[in-house]
């Protein structure tokens, strides 16, 4: 399970051996501020043309070039609403990291408490990315549409999940039985990434979900439902991620329900 940790665990092993600090956010974003430390990765470099996640090897290959190996604990943080760290700590997981951490607190809070930020980037030399597949944190198109008593979550706006908005040529409304749980809804920012375990627990059990359900979470295009798996996960049931999401279930022609 990918854990969560707080700004000042992060302080207090910054500099440590076998210890990789990630900033997920874009470069620009980095290059304006980041922690003593951190590479950037960021999550928009795992998804190539048309938007789809790279094919495994070509994701190990881009991850150990950042200098990511298994050897050593993955710390990752971003800046609201946690999109990117959680994307990035997702894949991972998907391909068989064993230590994933996601700092709680976004960077603007870790900048704004006058802790040392810098500036230049941070160059480590490339690894090889040695983990063993996870497939079992990830869905496809063929089990969602054949969901073999597994729970749908949108983790979309209520608009996108109600058909009252579309982005691009995504059919109107969600995929047919689909709970609705906005991402938005999921943190408390500008502060923490995602909010007390027992508040997720009430935002579930309001849509109908239950403790031993097995759940695939969605978005359009899997950022969102990256940081739903990740508030899911904290929750310790099954869940996994259909990165593909509604515009892969739209480009093929399946049907939505509004």
């Amino acid at each position: 399970m990918i854990k969560l940790v707080s700004i000042d665990w992060v302080a207090d092993h910054l500099g440590q051996h076998q210890f990789a600090l990630i900033d997920a956010r874009r470069p620009m974003k980095y290059l304006s501020g980041h922690l003593p430390g951190a590479i950037n990765l960021p999550s928009y470099k795992l998804f190539g043309p048309g938007g789809r996640l790279f094919e495994p090897e070509a994701l190990a290959e881009l991850v150990g070039s950042a200098g990511v190996s298994c050897n050593s604990s993955a710390v990752i943080y971003d800046s609201p609403e946690g999109q990117n760290a959680a994307m990035v700590a997702w894949t991972l997981e998907y391909l068989g990291h064993p230590d994933i951490a996601v700092m709680q607190e976004f960077f603007e809070i870790w900048k704004a408490s006058g802790r040392e930020t810098l500036y230049k980037p941070v160059i480590i030399p490339p690894a090889v990315f040695s983990g063993r597949l996870n497939p079992r944190v990830r869905a496809n198109l063929e089990d969602v549409r054949h969901p073999r008593n597994m729970r749908l979550v949108d983790f979309r706006s209520r608009e996108e999940y109600s058909g009252a908005r579309t982005v691009g040529e995504d059919e109107a409304g969600h995929i047919p039985g689909a709970a609705n749980i906005a991402w938005c809804d999921l943190g408390v920012p500008p502060n923490s990434m995602l909010k007390p375990v027992e508040d997720l627990v009430q935002m579930t059990t309001a849509v109908g979900l239950n403790q031993g359900d097995r759940i695939v979470a969605y978005c359009r295009s899997g950022p969102r439902a990256a940081l739903g798996y990740l508030a899911l996960s904290q929750l310790d049931v099954d869940v996994r991620l259909f990165d593909g999401s509604f515009a892969e279930w739209s480009q093929a022609g399946l049907p939505a329900e509004k």
